[in-house]
């Protein structure tokens, strides 16, 4: 049944607009996390290609003398030579990145779950709907952020770049988008999408289906309500998931 025109100008925005705000809440979670895990992030990049400039000076011969820093070490490096803010030097298009996945996937498997699957009689969410849905949000979502994917990773091999003598491509985030796409066109913003989309929906199946499976179980089988509670055990459930794998 609709709601009346000025009835619905008083409720909250998160119910006149719920898959926006769904959208905006998700990019706003996403951001928070990545600004907290960027430093783990560059730091194992930047050790990672370190180890690769190291070996390719050494030689195959002298792959066991290879240095070797650890990510603590790594980190203090880059805080001392370059300063602390350069830990989250490349954190724009991570965070593009992460808000267009986040907010696609998320208000995709919401959809899918609410409008095209539906639950049963009692409420409850079968399993087999929450697979299909997760992957199929999986790959709507990074479908949404392969452009910035793409640059994402594309600005970290910059890094690489430096460390091997070379002149770098790009002075930033927008100009990373303005060459791909001016040298490769719209289809250069999606190159590598085939196996992305592949692997968002396995990881996707594994993370909003053990998400929703648990916190329909503790909804519907324990006193615990659907509150922020709830939401914060599903969640430590799907990381400690996502650890054993």
């Amino acid at each position: 049944m609709s709601v009346p025109e000025d009835e619905e100008r008083l409720l909250p925005l998160a119910q006149r607009w719920p898959r926006a705000s769904k959208f905006l809440l998700s990019g706003c979670a996403a951001t928070v996390a990545e600004l907290a895990t960027f430093p783990l992030d560059l730091t194992k990049t930047r050790l990672q290609m370190q180890g690769e400039a190291a070996l390719a000076r050494l030689g195959d011969s002298a792959r066991e003398s290879a240095p070797y820093r650890g990510m603590v070490r790594t980190a203090l490096g880059i805080v001392q030579e370059e300063g602390f803010l350069k830990l989250w030097q490349g954190v724009t298009p991570a965070i593009y990145r992460h808000v267009v996945y986040s907010g696609g996937r998320m208000v995709t498997y919401e959809h899918l779950r609410e409008v095209v699957f539906g639950k049963s009689e009692d409420k409850h969410y079968p399993l087999w709907k929450s697979v299909i849905g997760g992957m199929m949000a999986g790959v709507v979502g990074q479908f949404l952020a392969n452009p910035t994917d793409l640059v994402k990773v594309q600005m970290q091999m910059e890094g690489k770049r430096k460390l091997e003598g070379k002149p770098l491509r790009f002075r930033g985030v927008h100009h990373a988008f303005a060459k791909i796409l001016s040298e490769g066109g719209i289809r250069g913003l999606w190159a590598g999408w085939v196996p992305n989309i592949q692997r968002a929906a396995l990881v996707n199946m594994g993370d909003l289906t053990t998400y929703d499976t648990v916190k329909h179980y503790l909804v519907l089988n324990t006193p615990l309500e659907d509150n922020i509670t709830t939401h914060g055990l599903s969640s430590n459930l799907v990381g400690l998931h996502k650890a054993t794998q």
